[in-house]
């Protein structure tokens, strides 16, 4: 389209070309637009929590190639932390986490609509973002150590309809994290402090419970698995909280001269915690992380 425009300058008529150019949707399109026929419509139901949780692939040959310690290695379970840190603050609709060992699970909220709750888009948001943080922040934990080759994380995107069923699931992620560090507790131990080999070990625990597995520590190595870190018996959970800071200002007022001034705001950070979750005192402190099941 072409707009001819005219005005008058000195007694004489000057004119000027204008040209607007318009792009209609037929003309967007072209042959190859049906493909998009193919795609899976993958949004997720309205009114249910959706939780994204990632898996280390093959993170047991990880974690030997890079010499992790053993039962825990405090520096690799520092940087998932961090690195769920990084997705809580990229994607603010995340109301709670927790992880332990090589997994963490994130939480979105049930009214959430960040990527209009396509499973795919969020899925592969939150597992992109917690990759790169893990290789962008293996220097603060690990140091000089070389990061030989990029870590992979695998994610599902699972729907819970109700508060129960969702710290339910959260209970069932920290009952797991109980029970494989209790075993590894003993293992380790008895293959460090014991002088038993590998398949020695494992034996040695073949059919016994959770009873047998702290009389163990307690009877032969003195060691009181309450008393271990909560870090490890616990894992982690990560929610936001606000908190108030004091900064000072330079500011000028009227008929004054330049001065500083303290000035005191309110921002929601996230905070960790290595807490039982299981219970209903967490959730009774932390009342604001769940929302409304009629909502």
């Amino acid at each position: 389209m072409i707009n001819i425009k005219y005005w008058r300058v000195s007694g004489a008529v000057r004119s000027c070309v204008s040209r607007q150019f318009t792009c209609s949707n037929n003309m967007a399109k072209s042959k190859y637009d049906y493909v998009r026929n193919f795609e899976i419509d993958d949004t997720c139901l309205r009114n249910c929590y959706i939780v994204v949780r990632l898996d280390g692939r093959n993170f047991h040959k990880f974690a030997e190639q890079h010499k992790f310690s053993k039962p825990n290695d405090n520096r690799a379970l520092g940087l998932m932390a961090r690195s769920a840190h990084s997705v809580m603050e990229n994607l603010e609709d995340i109301i709670i986490a927790y992880g332990q060992s090589d997994e963490f699970s994130f939480v979105f909220k049930k009214t959430s609509t960040w990527f209009k709750r396509r499973a795919s888009k969020l899925m592969t948001h939150v597992t992109s973002q917690f990759s790169s943080s893990y290789v962008f922040y293996w220097k603060e934990f690990f140091g000089e150590q070389p990061l030989l080759y990029p870590p992979g994380f695998d994610g599902r995107a699972v729907l819970y309809p109700s508060n129960r069923n969702l710290k339910d699931y959260l209970s069932w992620r920290q009952a797991d994290c109980h029970i494989n560090n209790l075993y590894n507790t003993v293992f380790w131990t008895l293959i460090q402090k014991g002088g038993l080999s590998s398949k020695e070990a494992e034996d040695r625990l073949k059919g016994t419970l959770a009873a047998d597995k702290n009389e163990i520590l307690f009877s032969e190595f003195d060691i009181n698995y309450n008393n271990e870190s909560a870090l490890h018996r616990k894992g982690t959970t990560l929610i936001w909280e606000k908190q108030v800071e004091t900064v000072t200002k330079r500011m000028t007022r009227p008929n004054e001269e330049e001065k500083d001034v303290a000035v005191t705001r309110s921002r929601r950070r996230v905070q960790a915690y290595q807490c039982d979750i299981i219970g209903e005192q967490f959730w009774e402190e932390h009342a604001d992380i769940l929302e409304d099941d009629d909502c």
